[in-house]
């Protein structure tokens, strides 16, 4: 288990600021944040290579704040990977246990444990300027790995990768995870890659952890309108007026909702994602009616963009639209269930 209390550090424009967090034994936890939110200075203040303004780091019971990092038991996986160009893969997932005067048999012996797990053994005698990124950084994580740590920090581990290598080794994250039992902290900007990955999220920004959720709760029900904005939710609406008892919001046009809670604070905003909303042809002339303006084929998904009481954005899949029957420049009906509005505060 890892904690951090009241974590603060400033690194000129980064900066934690009163990061308070626990991560559970074995967990695949992913810290998720736009650029500049200060998620590397946390990874490396648990690392250790910051040590904190105020604040503590705990790992497994043992507070480690002052420890540097090589007694801190910590695996690290810096983005830009650093193997030394003039080691063989080899030599370089060994490196950390040779530093510690590991017996050369051992050595060899979980070097060639860890290249068959990560697939990467026929590769093992090559210098890292002849590896590909996907094969470059499994080599990283072979050598992050190789001391046994209690805990892996991975900073980015798939952003430099092409979208099979992405796909590839996202999988192989998280059968690592599994097979070792190993507590992961993934840093990442890509909301897609924490949901493929994590066991729970936490969202930073400004130096400040927003949110920790499971990934339901946090696609589903985030808690501030960044935290919205950032997983994807286009459909943000201001609510005019509120009926508490009712449980039910006023939008734009007079457009009266049924929610399924209501936050206390005054400003409030609705979110409905586009996945939750379903197109057909408008049958009933007395309810709320869309124009389809536009109708785009992404592949996976066709996105819809409606023009009506409320401007929505609508996702369906390719099945899903044909089976609606409508077409761009016709009047809609767009639906969806009262428990997918989302109530938050402003």
């Amino acid at each position: 288990m890892i904690e951090i209390k009241n974590a603060h550090k400033s690194l000129g424009e980064f900066s934690l600021r009163g990061v308070d967090l626990r991560i559970e034994t074995g967990e695949y936890f992913v810290v998720l944040g736009p650029t500049g939110a200060g998620k590397t200075v946390l990874l490396e203040s648990i690392a250790g290579l910051h040590r904190l303004d105020q604040g503590e780091v705990w790992i497994e019971g043992r507070e480690v704040s002052h420890l540097v990092p090589e007694l801190r038991r910590v695996g690290y996986v810096p983005q830009d990977y650093v193997l030394f160009p003039h080691l063989s893969l080899r030599q370089n997932i060994g490196f950390s246990l040779a530093l510690r005067h590991v017996p050369a048999a051992d050595v060899a012996r979980r070097v060639q444990e860890l290249a068959d797990l990560l697939n990467i053994a026929h590769l093992l005698d090559r210098k890292p300027r002849t590896l590909s990124g996907g094969e470059q950084q499994r080599g990283a994580l072979a050598r992050a790995l190789a001391p046994e740590p209690t805990v892996l920090l991975l900073d980015e581990p798939l952003s430099a990768l092409d979208e099979g290598t992405r796909a590839e080794l996202s999988v192989e994250l998280r059968r690592i995870s599994d097979d070792l039992h190993t507590t992961v902290v993934h840093v990442c900007h890509n909301f897609d890659e924490a949901l493929e990955l994590a066991d729970r999220i936490a969202i930073v920004h400004q130096g400040r952890v927003l949110q920790v959720g499971t990934r339901a709760e946090v696609f589903r029900r985030p808690a501030s309108a960044f935290a919205a904005r950032f997983v994807g939710a286009q459909n943000l609406f201001p609510v005019l007026a509120c009926d508490r008892t009712g449980r039910t919001v006023t939008l734009a046009a007079d457009l009266v909702l049924p929610v399924p809670s209501l936050p206390d604070q005054d400003d409030l905003l609705a979110m409905i994602r586009p996945e939750e909303i379903s197109v057909h042809a408008n049958g009933d002339a007395a309810a709320p009616q869309w124009t389809l303006r536009q109708v785009e084929d992404r592949g996976r998904l066709v996105r819809l963009t409606l023009q009506g009481p409320l401007p929505l954005l609508v996702t369906m899949t390719p099945q899903a639209f044909a089976a609606a029957h409508v077409a761009e420049g016709q009047t809609v009906a767009a639906t969806w269930n009262p428990q997918a509005v989302h109530v938050l505060p402003a």
